[in-house]
């Protein structure tokens, strides 16, 4: 059996969740529909003739990307223009376009986590918080022998996270009463007749993000027809999102040993490197895509160098003033995401015992070559 698009957009957006994404971002379908049969996955970083040239021979139903393909709306669809004739060969061979953008760098497991561990960093913190889930309480009435299946449904659904612990609730037993009117077909009891039921009340903690799938859960794992359950707001932050990400190397290299690194990580030919080759580093801020404007985060964050793409003149020049390191090896260090992503994607329809296919492309996107 193979799955749904709209499947494999609500596994790609339990990773990335949509509301991680800065606003105005270009994230989401683009082009294609939610109920096609999926049999064939192509990850990639950007969606080029020569992607889309690889999808159509592969026979891929759906693109992932990480760069949108449409920016604006769309006053015409010209296919005789670069972007048109891309147009024109994705609705052609009915292939469908998904992007995940800023929410994929957010994103706990995204981008900027791959970067990390690619080069062992430890002791992660953000550059940038950018989200903080809101908290609710979450109170569900169980009678007592289904009372383990709900709350692992809940547990294992996302809710009861408090900081550092998991599976945190609070247990009442009581008793529930309630009369089956004309049309029920209650799980306990008759029509017409008052039942007492010995029940437990649990309490948890849900974030706002996620209420929908774990009322879902909770739902699903209950024996009643009609589950009664209430649902407060609290004024409590959850756990917080970022760009970007500070850690620890294991011990302290030169600059030069840790731009080594780098380029062996992230397969690149070469990196622009500034500040002293020699000096000792050991914290280190990473972000995939262009950081420029985010030298100064890494800076306060007490970071000893900075690795990120699409670094501009003037800022290099006020990175070294400020005594900060930079390590630009280009926005393409992206592309680790494909495999990523794919591994992922592939784990999760895998667990479904889906046999749609995920595969990370093998088309290099980088726009520059070095001489």
């Amino acid at each position: 059996m193979f799955a749904k698009g709209q499947t494999v957009i609500q596994l790609m957006e339990r990773l990335a969740p949509k509301h991680y994404a800065v606003p105005d971002d270009k994230i989401g379908l683009q082009l294609g529909s939610l109920q096609k049969e999926i049999r064939r996955v192509l990850v990639a970083l950007d969606v080029t003739e020569d992607v889309v040239a690889e999808a159509i021979s592969g026979q891929v139903d759906l693109i992932i990307a990480h760069h949108a393909i449409i920016f604006r709306p769309l006053s015409n669809l010209q296919t005789d223009t670069p972007a048109g004739r891309l147009y024109e060969k994705l609705i052609k061979h009915d292939i469908a376009v998904y992007i995940a953008h800023t929410n994929l760098d957010v994103a706990d497991g995204g981008i900027n986590d791959m970067m990390a561990e690619a080069l062992g960093l430890t002791g992660l913190s953000h550059l940038e918080d950018v989200h903080t889930d809101k908290l609710k309480k979450l109170v569900v009435f169980v009678p007592e022998d289904h009372h383990e299946k709900v709350q692992m449904a809940l547990f294992q659904a996302g809710a009861g996270w408090i900081g550092q612990y998991s599976h945190c609730s609070f247990n009442i037993e009581g008793t529930g009463t309630f009369l089956p009117q004309e049309g029920a077909q209650p799980f306990i009891g008759k029509q017409g007749k008052l039942e007492q039921v010995k029940e437990l009340r649990i309490e948890t903690v849900v974030p706002q993000s996620i209420e929908r799938k774990v009322i879902q859960a909770m739902l699903k794992a209950h024996p009643y027809e009609e589950v009664a359950y209430d649902l407060y707001p609290m004024d409590l932050n959850g756990r917080t999102f970022g760009l970007g990400r500070v850690g620890k190397l294991s011990e302290a290299v030169t600059l030069q040993e840790l731009a080594d690194l780098v380029k062996q990580a992230f397969d690149v030919p070469a990196a622009r490197v500034v500040g002293d080759l020699n000096r000792q580093v050991k914290k280190v801020a990473v972000l995939g895509g262009s950081g420029s404007r985010y030298v100064r985060h890494a800076l306060f964050a007490g970071a000893d160098v900075l690795v990120t793409g699409d670094i501009d003149y003037h800022t290099a020049h006020d990175a070294l003033a400020a005594g900060i390191a930079l390590i630009d090896p280009g926005h393409n260090i992206e592309k680790i995401m494909k495999r990523g992503v794919a591994d992922y994607l592939q784990a999760k329809l895998a667990e479904q015992k889906y046999a749609t296919e995920v595969i990370a492309s093998g088309v290099h996107t980088e726009p520059f070559q070095f001489v």
